[in-house]
């Protein structure tokens, strides 16, 4: 009687085990199946490719219209962000947000208000010169023209054809005209990015605040920490930098305006400061300005063009040398990223484009540098 037992619990815990492994095999199948991924025919991919294609044209044409209000609050945000580092040090000091936001603020304005008055002057004397200047690098051109013969370039087409310099000159009034109503948008432009500006310099912190919790997990949040403090800093930094080092450059710019003898030399100074700040635009602006300035000044083609030479001989050795020898490797762009970024802004909001391509390309290179899988430095935050 007892091996009947024994032989009968025996079979029923064979039984059992040869379910479990039933089991288990059945469970490691449907687990793996689950893993597999899952399989797209040609149409599925197209169709999701279609729906993302509409969305990126969808995105772009909702910017390029908002761009009226766009342009301002984007360059608020970026203006706060290359002023995070002052307002911290102000903060740190006892100032409060607000009185600390309204302080830079007002440091922004005064400077954008010296800037614009320091250069409307003579670009107002410019404009009502505009017809005698026209007329007088047509003249010194011209001989120049006349060498070259392989061009076959007629003195005559200059004053005929349907678009002519008499014509242009004719319709001065339009174009003053077209200004004139452009001004009431661009005033309530202004008004919108300093009023964004304040805002987001008072609000600053409790905005990145704001931003952290809004992920879910701590890695997350540590990163969303990391990014924010890596944005900060490069911009200001490379700001803050390149505002010293191409003040430089305007001084250089105006004592090359002094010994090439084109007069206003404050005023070249501090174009070649401004333009600086556009990569390759303003080089290549601030270049031909300053052969139109020497071909007005000097009869002479080498003593015309010795300005524009010297001044982009000096910006040269700055871009290339001087620049990554201050910020070090760690603060290079990429000339090909930013190229491409100046291209496609400015297709996008036009001049205020261009100038923003530069810190949206710094943000989003900081960005993807701080979240690519490889990197290797841990987030050393408290908590």
């Amino acid at each position: 009687m007892h091996k009947l037992v024994t032989r009968t619990l025996q079979e029923v815990a064979q039984k059992t085990a040869r379910r479990s492994d039933a089991e288990a095999a059945s469970l490691e199948a449907a687990l793996a199946k689950e893993r597999k991924p899952p399989s797209y025919t040609g149409l599925d991919l197209s169709a999701r490719w279609a729906v993302i294609g509409i969305f990126v044209i969808m995105a772009l044409s909702v910017i390029s219209l908002m761009a009226h209000i766009l342009i301002p609050l984007t360059l608020a945000v970026v203006t706060g962000l290359i002023l995070a580092v002052a307002a911290e040090k102000l903060h740190a000091l006892g100032i409060p947000p607000l009185p600390t936001a309204l302080l830079l603020a007002t440091a922004c304005a005064t400077g954008a208000f010296f800037a614009i008055a320091a250069l409307s002057g003579p670009m107002m004397q410019l404009a009502s010169e505009a017809p005698s200047i026209v007329n007088a690098t047509i003249e010194r051109v011209t001989p120049l023209l006349n060498k070259l013969e392989w061009l076959h370039i007629d003195p005559r087409s200059f004053g005929s054809g349907s678009v002519t310099l008499d014509s242009l000159l004719e319709k001065g009034g339009s174009l003053l005209g077209i200004v004139t109503v452009g001004v009431t948008p661009a005033l309530l432009q202004v008004l919108i990015f300093f009023a964004a500006l304040v805002l987001f310099l008072s609000g600053r912190l409790k905005l990145r605040r704001m931003l952290i919790l809004a992920f879910p997990q701590r890695s997350q949040r540590l990163a969303a920490i990391r990014v924010m403090n890596a944005i900060d800093r490069s911009l200001g930094y490379y700001f803050a930098t390149a505002a010293l080092v191409y003040g430089g450059l305007g001084l250089i710019t105006a004592l090359i305006a002094f010994a090439g003898d084109l007069g206003m030399i404050w005023m070249w100074g501090l174009f070649a400061f401004l333009t600086s700040f556009v990569p390759f635009v303003g080089v290549t602006v601030m270049t031909l300005a300053l052969v139109a300035g020497g071909l007005l000044a000097h009869d002479g083609m080498i003593a015309a063009l010795s300005p524009a030479l010297a001044y982009f001989c000096v910006h040269l050795l700055i871009e290339n040398f001087v620049l990554p020898a201050v910020m070090g490797r760690r603060f290079e762009v990429n000339a090909f990223i930013i190229f491409t970024a100046i291209i496609f802004w400015s297709w996008m909001w036009g001049a205020a484009g261009a100038m923003l391509a530069l810190p949206l390309s710094i943000i989003g290179m900081t960005i993807a540098d701080e979240l690519r899988p490889g990197r290797k430095q841990p987030p050393s935050l408290p908590g």
